[in-house]
């Protein structure tokens, strides 16, 4: 790699691309001294020693170790400059090395630090003649994207547009690739309105659907519960744009991990007061009571919390009368089910939501607990435990719980509700 001959230089280079493929060699390679030199040729005038220099550079940071030595060696800024490269192999090559790069927190630093243009150049890559290009274009910046400074940033870059272009594809790698950024964007509160109005719900709702490729449908959703996270406005125009009516659709039969982000996002737009009444009406709780029976714990305690929080000062409760005892048992059982669990953030969400159905002073509903022979002696159970500590009670939000006192809690809200049915006669 020293010598003065391009073809040398060329050929030796080209060893060492084929040497580094193989996991036990890339150490020796990164000991050896060879990164220096490999990282001055990767700027050669010669196009076959460039490109074969920086397919030797992104073989070697597969690793963390090796990728710390590349940036030691000054790969960094030679990377970056060469993403104007005319060569798509040279361009993809070097994307795909600083997307690796940027999988480091510290090397985002670092690259936030030196590389002002970084986001530009690979915003413009998006734009690229060649689909590898712009997918790993899209996935470099899904990393970048993992720092709050990076997720502004290509925003005010203008970087949304092709991002949607991206997202409309029907190239699958393109889709993938795409969601993951938007997913990491749309993590920045500022970013949530921008996206919505750069026309993304709709793609986003499409990609729900997308039953051959499980990641897309969870990078789709979990967008959308991120954008619905900090304005009602926001709720509103998720809703608006269909995402309840193709999440009831597909809800009961997606993969769990899809379950799990679903169920998040409807607890998520449950917490809006202006929607609660047009979600009753779609018919929400029937697909949410049958998941609180779900194999996945997240997936249960998701929809416990989306049916606690549509609970808590609904206009009309007869939605809830309608699926007291059914499908699969409906909410009686469901609320019998955690109430009887061990795990006491389930005990808590179950309490809670009992509380709030019995303040909505419906008739009905009251009828239904009071004449459960299950629900009582739950209750009555958990209202005299011996609790360590007691908190106010708190909304049901995401179903979290931090274990603090959690026990004072769920006891306080017991004796509640025997308080409210003591105090209150039984219209039967």
């Amino acid at each position: 790699m020293l010598s003065p001959n391009v073809e040398v230089q060329c050929n030796a280079v080209g060893c060492i691309t084929n040497l580094a493929t193989h996991d036990d060699n890339k150490t020796k390679i990164a000991k050896s001294g060879a990164l220096v030199p490999l990282t001055r040729l990767a700027r050669s005038k010669d196009m076959r020693v460039q490109r074969n220099a920086t397919g030797a550079l992104l073989n070697m940071t597969h690793s963390d170790e090796n990728r710390q030595q590349l940036v030691n060696a000054g790969a960094i800024p030679v990377l970056v400059g060469l993403l104007s490269s005319s060569d798509t192999d040279v361009q993809y090559y070097c994307t795909t090395a600083l997307s690796n790069i940027a999988v480091d927190a510290v090397n985002r630093k670092k690259l936030a630090q030196t590389e002002p243009r970084l986001v530009q150049n690979l915003i413009g890559l998006m734009e690229s003649s060649s689909l590898k290009v712009q997918c790993q274009s899209a996935l470099a910046l899904r990393n970048l994207a993992s720092d709050e400074k990076y997720q502004i940033e290509i925003v005010r870059s203008n970087g949304l547009p092709p991002l949607l272009r991206l997202l409309r594809s029907s190239f699958l790698p393109l889709i993938l690739s795409a969601a993951a950024c938007v997913r990491n964007v749309s993590i920045h509160p500022l970013n949530e309105s921008p996206i919505i109005e750069a026309g993304f719900l709709h793609p986003l709702i499409d990609l729900l659907s997308h039953e051959d490729n499980e990641e897309i449908q969870c990078h789709a959703i979990s967008t959308l519960r991120n954008l619905a996270a900090s304005s009602e406005r926001n709720k509103s125009a998720i809703v608006e744009a269909g995402a309840v009516e193709r999440i009831k659709e597909l809800v009961l039969t997606v993969p769990l991990s899809v379950q799990s982000e679903m169920t998040a996002c409807a607890a998520v737009l449950a917490l809006s007061e202006d929607l609660k009444p047009q979600l009753l009406e779609m018919g929400i709780l029937e697909v949410l009571i049958p998941l609180t029976a779900s194999p996945s714990v997240e997936v249960q305690g998701n929809s416990a919390a989306a049916i606690g929080n549509l609970s808590s000062k609904s206009d009309d409760y007869a939605p809830f009368n309608n699926v007291w005892s059914q499908p699969e048992g409906g909410l009686h059982q469901y609320l019998v089910r955690f109430l009887e669990s061990q795990d006491s953030t389930f005990q808590h969400i179950a309490v809670w939501t009992i509380v709030q159905l019995l303040e909505s002073n419906d008739a009905q509903l009251e009828d239904n607990i009071r004449g459960s022979q299950q629900l009582l002696p739950l209750i009555h159970r958990l209202a005299v435990a011996q609790p360590e500590g007691s908190h106010p009670p708190s909304e049901a939000g995401d179903g979290s719980d931090d274990g603090q006192g959690a026990e004072g809690e769920i006891a306080s809200l017991a004796q509640r509700i025997v308080s409210m049915l003591d105090d209150t006669p039984s219209s039967s």
